[in-house]
């Protein structure tokens, strides 16, 4: 299959069928920083869920169960804050039944392209999450804000109270599985609340996570997926992209590593990411369902043998198309007298 981007031509790797890691390696990948992570972030969580829980009341009443089996078996577009995002984001408003659950970074992204998400989904503790919500975006901050009046949050309930005091939508909240025992017990004393989200570090697992688990969808189709820097550079800055517009996370590469992205050619990603891919890698490969990649860029799924066969790589202009051909046949199903095309496959 091939993917043309301006005035390239890209074919997708070929597929593998044994993985170059195993799952317990890509797991092991993708976990070695939790440590360092719930050290530096315990205290701002507490903290957080201490203020959440004063303001709204019980978690337990404001849980993302209440979105329980909502696209129950249907495929569920999940929009991650990676560069491919720009190639995709206009299409995703006309894409029929399909949900649509996107990380709270693309905001101003996916309210500028009319995307009409489902879903919004924040992992984060820190106060960056509200100023994401605009950052990068061609309205004002207050616009962004007065826009989410018609949307839905899904947030970690230590996700940080600056974010929830400017929301103006339905806030839905979820737990983390922390492993680390002193800490939940502090959390549960606060409330038992045990409906929890896997998200492997990162709210595209968040987002995942909630698609597959509490939606009920299948298959996860991701978009926006790259975990990766893409080819193209900044304007600003002359420095290739982390993302679909200009954010102070494209000021410099930094410490980077290089690694083979879905087309074989190599990429720029920090080890945090490349962890990321790894644990995504490692789901697909252990969670029984339909996982279909159709970031058109990026790493999620690639290795440098190739292409996991566990994730389908695919443009979102197939997937339409697959999910959309009957369309073309109305014609011949609803007036077949009037309708005189020999149309077939």
């Amino acid at each position: 299959m091939v993917v043309r981007r301006q005035e390239i031509s890209l074919e997708f790797q070929e597929y593998i069928d044994h993985l170059p890691a195993t799952p317990e390696e890509m797991y092991g990948t993708a976990s070695r920083a939790d440590g360092v992570t719930i050290s530096h972030w315990r205290d701002t969580w507490l903290a957080n869920i201490k203020s959440n829980k004063a303001k709204y009341g019980s978690f337990c009443d404001n849980s993302i169960g209440q979105l329980f089996n909502k696209f129950k078996n249907l495929p569920v577009i999940v929009a991650g804050s990676g560069p491919s995002l720009k190639f995709s984001a206009h299409k995703l408003g006309k894409r029929g039944k399909m949900g649509l659950v996107s990380c709270l970074h693309n905001f101003h992204f996916m309210e500028d392209a009319d995307a009409n998400v489902d879903l919004y989904v924040s992992l984060d503790a820190g106060p960056v999450t509200a100023e994401e919500v605009y950052e990068g975006g061609s309205k004002t901050p207050d616009e962004y804000w007065a826009m989410s009046k018609n949307r839905t949050l899904a947030c970690y309930i230590g996700t940080h109270p600056d974010l929830l005091e400017k929301w103006q939508g339905e806030v839905l909240f979820f737990n983390a599985p922390i492993p680390d025992d002193s800490f939940r017990v502090a959390s549960d004393e606060i409330e038992v609340f045990n409906t929890f989200v896997s998200a492997g570090g990162n709210v595209l697992g968040g987002a995942m996570y909630i698609s597959k688990v509490f939606l009920g969808a299948n298959p996860i189709v991701f978009v926006g997926a790259d975990f990766s820097f893409g080819y193209e550079v900044s304007d600003k800055t002359g420095k290739p992209k982390f993302h679909s517009w200009d954010s102070k996370y494209d000021t410099g590469i930094g410490q980077a590593m290089r690694v083979h992205d879905i087309f074989g050619n190599k990429v720029s990603t920090w080890p945090s990411y490349y962890g990321f891919k790894n644990w995504f890698d490692c789901i697909c490969t252990r969670v029984p369902g339909f996982w279909i990649n159709c970031t058109e860029g990026g790493i999620f799924g690639a290795w440098a043998q190739g292409n996991i066969r566990q994730v389908t790589q695919m443009t979102l202009d197939n997937l339409f198309e697959m999910y959309s051909i009957s369309e073309g046949f109305e014609g011949q199903a609803l007036r077949p007298k009037e309708n005189d095309k020999r149309v077939c496959f």
